[in-house]
């Protein structure tokens, strides 16, 4: 069995290794910049990434928790899915894009090596934000390694705690937070820093790494607010930019 290991590369961008497999979360390599409009929405771009997609070396495949929102998928994340062998996303997203990208229904799974992917339940926001368009996070499991979450733009609890029904204890969870927010929307778009803890608490993990908490203007909480809400609590790993951290020895 192999280590597993995060290098995080900014916003909700990480390279996973788990089970012998190289997974990228949340495409987004952009230079900082102002995008244009898109559903009356203006997004700012901050800091560019700590890795060019030159510099990832393999990548067996993307998990894209959503592709309709720029600071989850960006120009350059949406280049580089076109060289990967395999992207999973949900229907919506493979329908739209094509090429290599699979769609996953909640609670369906996939195999990739000996790593079974399952996508996960996830809302963009407080309870009616369903219209802003379909999310999906991922459970990651093999036979002889912990579990990992990877919560994409989740801001329900109430998807967490049936995802622990589902799975029981998940050991290591990568949860994005920043408590996004935008001036078309009420209420938190995704895990703020108290909320993230809580969603630690319910899956049990031991292990927990926060992404989405910088680089994007409409981010309402840092990753120091992310660091703050795990304070002795024992769980929180701290990821600098494009340094390889080992989550658990193999």
């Amino acid at each position: 069995m192999t280590d597993i290991a995060l290098t995080y590369i900014g916003g909700p961008t990480a390279l996973l290794e788990y089970g012998g497999v190289r997974f990228l979360t949340d495409p987004t390599f952009d230079a900082p910049q102002t995008y244009e409009p898109r559903n009356g929405v203006t997004h700012t771009k901050t800091h560019g990434p700590a890795l060019t997609p030159n510099e990832l070396g393999v990548v067996d495949l993307a998990l894209v928790s959503h592709h309709h929102h720029g600071d989850n998928l960006d120009i350059l994340g949406t280049a580089l899915l076109r060289d990967l062998p395999l992207t999973i996303s949900t229907t919506k997203a493979a329908e739209d894009l094509g090429g290599t990208v699979v769609g996953l229904e909640p609670w369906a799974s996939v195999r990739v090596g000996q790593v079974t992917v399952t996508a996960v339940p996830a809302l963009h926001g407080p309870p009616g934000s369903e219209g802003r368009g379909p999310v999906i996070g991922f459970v990651l499991q093999t036979a002889e390694a912990p579990s990992v979450y990877v919560s994409g733009d989740n801001a329900s609890l109430l998807y967490v705690e049936s995802i622990a029904e589902r799975f029981g204890k998940i050991d290591i969870a990568l949860l994005f937070a920043g408590a996004a927010r935008l001036p078309v929307a009420e209420g938190d778009l995704t895990l703020s820093s108290a909320d993230a803890a809580l969603a630690a608490e319910i899956l049990a993990s031991d292990t927990v790494v926060g992404l989405h908490t910088e680089d994007w203007g409409h981010l309402t909480e840092s990753r120091k607010d992310f660091r703050k809400a795990f304070a002795d609590r024992g769980q929180y790993v701290e990821t600098p930019r494009a340094r390889r951290v080992i989550l658990r020895n193999a």
